[in-house]
């Protein structure tokens, strides 16, 4: 009687630990495969054509070797980053929760703007009045006293959409697989502005922590959880990664047929037109619905992840209504500056990348540190795997350099000098 009970019971711990872990996947390839990075790579690939293919490479393997390093760090600790980084070194946290915020709210403000331009390709919506009700809809979701089940629900089923259609978009376009796969490997253009963006855009800022965070919520943390750590890590890396090759490849097979895309007007919206020219007016439909997706459920991922880190100034904010409560104020400040910014939504949703691609080394930075000196107390005596330290400070050293090279045409962007 006793041992049925037991393994009822722990059938029952895993059936409820299920939906915070998919939804741990799911929070990070949603928020990595958002409006900013759908239109960066069509923005990109217009320019660069195949030879985009390599930045997508790069962005994947960068992903991967800092991925790997947050998730297993932050569950190993069962601390958040900002609480992490404050108990390594003092006020670090404070600072990287601190960037985190702004560099969430520049990207949430590209993520209203997204589902702006999504409900304008959907239904023929005014923009900003798109942003407005997107942003409305997002506050609902977290008003919900199930707010947490609702975010794993909406990423899930809204995530598996976006990679179905663009599947199949990726092969009514007919891209030149052969060139693609190529300048994979041997790019005829390198551009370290255009892999700082696309990294940024899909790794830089909240990005780097929304999945780890979220997997809190699942309780599997210590470094006896390191196992099932790994699985969701890889498994949200290999989602993500295999979306963003389809969706370069769904953008490349129309720009390799000729079609000019649209990047001046106000509401341009070059996925957009790209998805138009293979599936015609119903593609602008269909598109629409998908970038709105993508915007909603990266909204949802920007507020979230960000009010986790202003917890780090006050722990009443950590968990419940008082989290719930941040999340909806984010949302608010982020709607109110997007209706007052004049900047077209498409340069907005490319700066953003760029700008938290420039967050990205200094949160990476103090988690290298912990890596590699405070395993003793910091990581509870975990013996962390030197291969993965030494891709980590790899990628953390690269994106760094990139970052630096890269000021300039990233705020240029939108039209500022540095």
């Amino acid at each position: 009687m006793t041992e049925t009970t037991s393994a009822e019971r722990a059938k029952s711990f895993a059936r409820s630990r299920r939906g915070p872990i998919l939804g741990a996947i799911f929070l990070m390839a949603t928020s990595a495969i958002g409006p900013g990075f759908i239109t960066q790579t069509a923005t990109f690939t217009a320019q660069l054509g195949a030879a985009f293919a390599f930045a997508i490479l790069a962005s994947i393997l960068i992903d991967f070797a800092l991925q790997m390093n947050v998730w297993r760090m932050i569950t190993v600790a069962g601390k958040r980053a900002g609480d992490l980084a404050n108990e390594a070194v003092p006020y670090s946290g404070h600072l990287l929760a601190t960037l985190i915020v702004i560099g969430g709210l520049a990207f949430n403000i590209g993520n209203i703007a997204g589902a702006g331009l999504g409900l304008n390709a959907l239904l023929g919506i005014e923009p900003k009045v798109g942003g407005l009700l997107s942003a409305l809809l997002a506050i609902g979701i977290f008003m919900y006293k199930r707010a947490g089940r609702v975010v794993d629900m909406v990423v899930l089923v809204l995530g598996l959409l976006m990679i179905g259609l663009t599947l199949f978009v990726a092969i009514a376009s007919q891209p030149p697989v052969g060139d693609a796969l190529r300048q994979t490997f041997v790019p005829g253009t390198l551009n370290f502005a255009t892999i700082t963006t696309i990294v940024g855009g899909t790794v830089g800022g909240y990005i780097t922590y929304a999945g780890a965070h979220r997997y809190l919520d699942s309780g599997l943390t210590g470094p006896e959880h390191v196992p099932a750590v790994h699985r969701a890590s890889m498994s949200g890396i290999l989602v993500t990664g295999i979306m963003r090759y389809v969706l370069f490849l769904a953008i490349l097979g129309v720009v390799a047929s000729g079609v000019t895309l649209d990047f001046s007007s106000q509401a341009a919206n070059p996925a957009g037109q790209a998805f138009g020219a293979v599936l015609g007016d119903a593609g602008i439909r269909i598109f629409g619905a998908i970038f709105w997706a993508a915007a909603i459920t990266s909204v949802i991922g920007a507020a979230y992840t960000s009010a986790t880190f202003i917890s780090t100034f006050s722990k009443k904010l950590g968990a419940g209504w008082p989290l719930q409560l941040a999340t909806v104020a984010f949302i608010l400040v982020s709607l109110v500056l997007y209706l007052l910014i004049g900047a077209a939504p498409a340069a907005i949703l490319v700066f953003v990348g760029g700008f938290n691609g420039l967050i990205l080394p200094i949160g990476m930075s103090i988690f290298m540190y912990i890596g590699w000196f405070r395993q003793r107390d910091v990581l509870r005596g975990y013996r962390y795997p030197v291969w993965l330290l030494v891709l980590g400070t790899t990628a953390t050293l690269l994106s760094w350099y990139m970052g630096i090279v890269s000021i300039r045409p990233i705020f240029a962007f939108i039209g500022i000098g540095v």
